[in-house]
């Protein structure tokens, strides 16, 4: 049998490697750094922007009066987002696109990759609505409960779930189902991989034989899968799934080691290169952090029978997501270990209910998902100093070296796992 070879083989391909990115990550600092300097060179710019989110919110005035407003956070077509404000009679216009006169001159280069709040005045809102719109606005025909429309929205057009909803799922450890990213992905590229395939064989017996089917069906299903990236305005824990199926395939048809730090070192060098806003994204790192600790399980555990990985790699993943989840969101209940239940179900539950709204019984989970929400309501706020965070990072990076300190992580992560449960009860 072939062994797999490695991606580098030598330090010389190595630093090309990392020059060649060096020159690409340059070039796209240059054109972020042209955009900055088009919005902020007058008082005043003019700005096409796509409404992500848009939520109402009342503060106490200087004269001590309470003052209602609109708070839009916005997706311009030059990639920046930004946040503005306008009067509490505002039309909804979540997912419409605006035009409007954005008064940023005082927005620095690091906000404008991290995200600003701006004043602005709009000039024109476009009422022709998008496929995205349309979408989105049959679900919620389909669906009475207004809450159970926005969790399908957010599973199909990447649309943001409302405040209330992101709180009881992040209680519940499932927050990154409701994102759309590489679980997703998988799903659905084995989904259409099954619809593909046979209508492909009858083709190809027939018409062209001599062809490849393995790559021919992988570009079927990476087209269909790049349009639908685009069509959702490429979110980054979806461009990073992408990306790496990309890569993978890639690496694959070549004979080269898939599971590999490399080959995640690879993936995670080439879109920062492409797409420097990644790097203040947190969706892109906890999507990476997800997949750097299947691949830590994969490399120290591969003696393991493969239905051992396959049983132990949820539990395994959920612990040593566990700080990340507690640090940075805080929030926990008594159900959030049930989340590696919930994950499993989802890859049932993911095509299933795509299959159902496309014959008209989109609603037939809802009481089921009302039931659902309503666990997460029993939530607590579980405080994790930071420091432990640092910790188990460290810990991690040096487990890729010495397995000893896997045992390490994996004390840690019960020990932060027996600390949460023990605060909440």
């Amino acid at each position: 049998m072939l062994e797999k070879v490695s991606l580098f083989t030598s330090k010389r391909d190595f630093f090309i490697f990392l020059l060649a990115c060096g020159f690409i990550l340059a070039y796209a600092l240059l054109i972020e750094f042209q955009n900055y300097k088009k919005l902020t060179y007058f008082d005043s710019c003019l700005v096409s922007a796509t409404v992500i989110k848009q939520y109402e919110k009342t503060k106490e005035t200087k004269t001590g009066k309470l003052r209602t407003y609109q708070v839009l956070k916005l997706q311009a077509e030059k990639g920046f987002s930004f946040y503005t404000t306008a009067n509490k009679e505002f039309a909804d216009a979540k997912g419409k696109k605006l035009q409007l006169i954005l008064y940023a001159d005082k927005v620095t280069l690091y906000e404008f990759f991290t995200g600003f709040y701006a004043y602005s005045r709009v000039l024109e809102i476009e009422e022709i609505p998008t496929l995205k719109q349309r979408i989105n606005s049959h679900i919620s025909q389909v669906h009475k409960n207004q809450n159970i429309a926005n969790i399908y929205q957010a599973l199909y057009t990447a649309s943001p779930l409302n405040w209330e909803l992101q709180s009881a799922f992040s209680a519940l450890g499932v927050s990154h189902l409701l994102a759309i990213s590489g679980f997703h992905l998988g799903v659905l590229s084995a989904l259409l991989f099954f619809l593909v395939k046979y209508p492909y064989k009858l083709l190809q017996d027939r018409y062209f034989p001599y062809r490849n089917s393995k790559s021919d069906l992988f570009i079927i299903v990476a087209i269909a899968l790049l349009s639908y990236l685009l069509f959702l305005d490429s979110p980054a824990s979806l461009l990073r799934a992408f990306a790496m199926l990309i890569i993978g395939f890639i690496l694959y048809d070549r004979g080269i080691k898939i599971v590999s730090m490399q080959t995640l070192f690879l993936t995670l060098v080439l879109l920062l290169s492409f797409f420097p806003r990644l790097l203040f994204s947190l969706g892109f790192w906890l999507s990476m952090s997800g997949v750097f600790y299947i691949f830590l399980f994969l490399i120290h555990f591969k003696h393991l029978h493969k239905v051992w990985q396959f049983i132990l790699v949820p539990f395994w993943v959920y612990l040593l997501m566990l700080p990340f989840s507690l640090a940075i969101f805080g929030s926990f209940s008594i159900y959030h270990p049930l989340s590696i239940l919930w994950t499993t179900l989802f890859t049932l539950f993911y095509p299933l209910s795509i299959f159902l709204h496309s014959i008209g019984f989109g609603d037939l989970f809802d009481k089921i998902l009302e039931s659902f929400i309503a666990l997460g309501e029993t939530k607590n706020a579980v405080p994790l100093a930071q420091k432990w965070l640092y910790l188990h990072i460290v810990f991690s990076f040096l487990g890729m070296w010495k397995k000893s300190f896997i045992l390490l992580l994996l004390l840690l992560s019960l020990f932060l796992f027996i600390y949460a449960m023990y605060y909440i009860t």
